[in-house]
């Protein structure tokens, strides 16, 4: 993988009434984003809500969801342990995923040292591999300039291109879209996946060089974001999802009575809104 695409619209896992892996409603989001020509497609990653998954239902999902996209898929390979992120990246490569995004451990408190350690171990393991992806630390660039790793994703509020080439680097972070695509780097965005036509069209729009039309739909980007940011990710966009028609399954963990009564107000304003977005996406 040399170059990301623009935009990959963080996927949520939609849950069923048991909170059991819905795999028929996952294939309809798939459906839906690729309808909304969305540049690729991401699994797994935070907004999917990865760790409340069993290794063997997000290999399941995976084959599945490779086989039926037509955009490219990048999949999240998080655990507990490397050996299991080996083997998630391993089933991902054989199933056809364009790439696969490795964060470290979880519950891992190690130090650069030890990140270090962890990453190339991986790479170790998996190589040859499929793409990998390294989640941004003190040491990541010289993973990547010693081409262990495909690219870097930056999470952080202060995206910074970082010395490496920006087809080689991602934002993890919806505030930093605009900012990140205007300099010819990546996304992995959860707002694309409510909102799949806006961050396309933006992706177009900054490639266009379409000053207006950029203005107009990073305007309408930071109106939702602006009520995201009430809520524990990645609850308005499953929210927003659903009121778009998909089956996205009960929250994983409750709100406050306060969060859910702004969440029904949250509700019903993207309800209203949701005309005039499309009617933005589709200027031009």
């Amino acid at each position: 993988m040399s170059d990301f695409q623009p935009v990959y619209a963080a996927a949520i896992t939609p849950r069923g009434p048991k909170g059991d892996l819905n795999f028929g409603a996952m294939f309809e989001l798939i459906d839906y984003l690729c309808a909304a020509r969305t540049p690729g497609i991401m699994l797994f990653d935070g907004a999917g809500e990865y760790p409340a998954y069993a290794a063997e239902e997000r290999s399941r999902v995976t084959r599945l969801a490779v086989k039926r996209s037509r955009a490219p898929v990048l999949v999240g390979v998080g655990s507990p342990a490397l050996d299991i992120s080996v083997m998630l990246a391993r089933e991902a490569r054989d199933a056809g995923a364009a790439g696969v995004v490795v964060p470290p451990p979880l519950f891992f408190n190690g130090d650069s040292a030890d990140l270090m350690e962890f990453y190339r171990q991986f790479a170790a393991e998996t190589a040859p591999g499929v793409p990998a992806v390294i989640t941004s630390f003190s040491q990541s660039i010289k993973l990547v300039e010693d081409g262990l790793f495909a690219g870097m994703l930056d999470c952080s509020e202060d995206f910074q291109l970082a010395g490496l080439p920006p087809s080689r680097i991602l934002t993890g972070n919806d505030e930093m879209l605009r900012r990140a695509l205007s300099a010819g780097a990546g996304a992995i965005s959860p707002a694309a996946c409510a909102l799949p036509e806006l961050t396309a069209a933006l992706a177009r729009a900054i490639s266009a060089s379409d000053a207006p039309q950029i203005e107009r739909l990073a305007s309408a980007l930071s109106e939702f974001l602006a009520w995201s940011r009430q809520f524990p990710s990645p609850v308005a966009v499953k929210v927003a999802a659903s009121v778009r028609g998909v089956k996205t399954g009960p929250l994983l963990a409750p709100l406050a009575p306060e969060k859910c009564a702004l969440l029904e107000r949250f509700r019903e304003w993207f309800r209203s809104w949701l005309p005039a977005m499309k009617a933005i996406t589709a200027h031009g």
